[in-house]
Formats: structure tokens, C-alpha cells, sequence
């Protein structure tokens, strides 16, 4: 194991003996004061970490609670679209990119309800594109690309169907990632685009909240192998791409050594992450279904949100200390 890699895991080890001594006796003696300030019996120490445990069994790895089902639209017509052999269920090929095609496509869907004022129950902006490269690589026209799709494109639709979805108080759920609550070495391109998706959500929600509408963000892990978005193939396409076009100046003072070596963890990247897109099309389903949907949805592997909740709710001086 690489030096780095020691002293990281040392650090990891560290800060969870500490975070655990913290937990043992600070939070009781808070808990302790806080009960004699309210003329309540005094409790131990074994009492308060009992507490502290149950509430994260709760909410960390109990089922998620139920919370009520919306009815279905047509009933047995939704039965018939699971089986994937519903005459309801209509294509329609669509560039988000484009106002022109995003007009086109609502007009087909008020076209294609059977009662257009009594709208549309849901859009789920799922459109992505992911690239990376380090800041001094990556050139503004990948930023635009990747932003045009990732969130304009998602901002555009959402605007397109809006109407119709206000009338049937329903639902918007947008795909963001882990990426759009956290940053990270060569994703720049798509954090910025992802952190804008969750910004969006989170001032239409405050919006749609007199309408009835419920706006939702899923937030998936790494699902890199489930999906295919990163291969090797584009790997070394891009890696080519950023080494070629970069200035000389830029590729004089970083060296190829340097850009190899992150290449190499990109490559590494390919085979990795959760292989069954089940635990994210469980959460746009409750999104979409559920009388009170989340805020937010966290579809991830344990490490994953662990992190997340570090470098979004420590000091950036100790998630920068673990993680970089």
C-alpha cells in the first residue's frame, strides 16, 4: 500500500476513534446537563449511547417507512406498462439540447392525454452526460456541453411541462448525483452541472409548494458498471483529447507522468460501483408514487454516504484532511 494511501487510513481510523470518544462522553454530559437544567433525573452514559445508536439504526438502516401510495392513473393500464405492453405508452425521441424538439414534445404529450386539463402527473429529467479532466484540461466548451445537457437541459423541460403538472399538483424528480452535494478531483465539469440541479430543485420546491407540486432529487452513487457511462474506451478517447488540446504551457508544468497517473485512476474507475440500477428506479418510483416523497433520495453503497455527509456537514479542513 502506497504511503498516501497509510496515512489516509490512519487519519480514517483516527477520526472514528475520536468521533467515538466524543460521542461517549461528550454527548452524555451535554445529555446529563441538559436534564438537570430541566429538573429531570440524571442519565449514564450507557443510556445516551443506546439513544444515539437506536436513532441512527433508524435512520441509517431500517426499511424505509411507508408513507402512503398515491392511486394509479387507469389502473390496469399501469399493470399493462410494467409488462411493457401497454398501446399508452408513447416514445418520443428527444433532444433536451434543443428548444425546438423540447416544444415539439409537449405539444405530443397534451396531444396524447386523454384529459389535458386535468395534466400530467410527472416528469423525471433523467437526460446525463459525464465527462472529467482536471481544471487546466478541460476546455470551456466540455463545460458548456456537459452543463447544456446536465442542467439546462433538465431547467428546459422542467419549464416546458410545468403547466401541465401544476394542474395535476404532481410530481418533478430530477436526477442529480452524489456529485452535485460534493466535489472531487477531475469531475469539475459535471459537479458544477449537478450542484446547479440540485440549486434548481431545491428554489422550484419552494415554488410549487403553493401549487400542490412535490419536486424531488435522486441522488445515485457510483453506478459506473450498471450504467456504462465511463469504459475504458472513452477513457483513452478523452485522455487523448485533453493530453492533445491542452496548451503547452499547461502540459509542460503538469508533465505526462502526472496526467498518466490520473488517467490510470479513471481507467480504474470502470469496473467499479454498484452493478443493479434496482435501488435507483425504487427511489424515482417513490418519488413518484408516494403521498409524501423525500426531499432527497440518497441510492448509494455506505462508504458513499458516509462521505457525502462528512465533506457537506464537517469543516472543510477535515474532509479535505480525509479524503485529499
Amino acid at each position: 500500500m502506497a504511503p498516501q494511501s497509510m496515512f489516509r487510513v490512519a487519519v480514517l481510523v483516527s477520526f472514528s476513534v475520536l468521533l467515538t470518544v466524543v460521542l461517549g462522553l461528550g454527548l452524555p454530559a451535554l445529555l446529563n446537563t441538559l436534564m438537570r437544567t430541566l429538573g429531570l433525573p440524571e442519565t449514564s452514559v450507557t443510556e445516551c449511547i443506546v439513544v444515539i445508536y437506536a436513532a441512527f439504526v433508524l435512520y441509517v438502516a431500517t426499511p424505509r417507512i411507508p408513507r402512503g401510495s398515491v392511486e394509479d392513473k387507469g389502473g390496469e393500464g399501469a399493470k399493462e406498462l410494467e409488462e411493457f405492453g401497454s398501446d399508452r405508452m408513447k416514445v418520443v425521441q428527444l433532444d433536451v439540447c434543443s428548444d425546438e424538439q423540447v416544444k415539439e414534445a409537449v405539444e405530443y404529450i397534451r396531444g396524447n392525454l386523454a384529459d389535458s386539463q386535468r395534466g400530467l402527473w410527472a416528469v423525471v429529467n433523467n437526460a446525463g452526460v459525464s465527462t472529467f479532466g482536471e481544471v487546466e484540461f478541460t476546455s470551456m466548451d466540455t463545460y458548456r456541453q456537459v452543463s447544456e445537457v446536465n442542467l439546462w437541459g433538465t431547467i428546459r423541460v422542467t419549464k416546458a411541462v410545468l403547466p401541465l403538472i401544476r394542474r395535476a399538483k404532481g410530481r418533478v424528480v430530477n436526477i442529480a448525483s452524489m456529485y452535485g452535494r460534493m466535489g472531487n478531483r477531475l469531475r469539475s465539469p459535471y459537479c458544477v452541472s449537478k450542484y446547479g440541479v440540485e440549486a434548481f430543485s431545491d428554489c422550484l420546491r419552494y415554488e410549487m409548494k403553493t401549487w400542490g407540486v412535490k419536486v424531488s432529487v435522486v441522488e445515485p452513487g457510483n453506478y459506473i458498471v450498471a450504467t456504462g457511462i465511463l469504459t475504458r474506451d472513452t477513457v483513452a478517447t478523452t485522455a487523448n483529447k485533453l493530453w492533445n488540446e491542452a496548451p503547452a504551457e499547461v502540459r509542460e508544468d503538469y508533465g505526462k507522468s502526472h496526467f498518466e497517473q490520473y488517467m490510470a485512476l479513471m481507467r480504474s474507475y470502470c469496473g467499479s460501483g454498484e452493478k443493479d440500477m434496482t435501488p435507483v428506479l425504487d427511489d424515482i418510483t417513490d418519488a413518484l408514487r408516494s403521498k409524501r416523497p423525500y426531499t432527497r433520495y440518497n441510492p448509494m453503497e455506505p462508504h458513499w454516504w458516509i462521505r457525502m455527509q462528512v465533506m457537506t456537514h464537517l469543516p472543510g479542513a477535515v474532509s479535505d484532511l480525509l479524503y485529499f
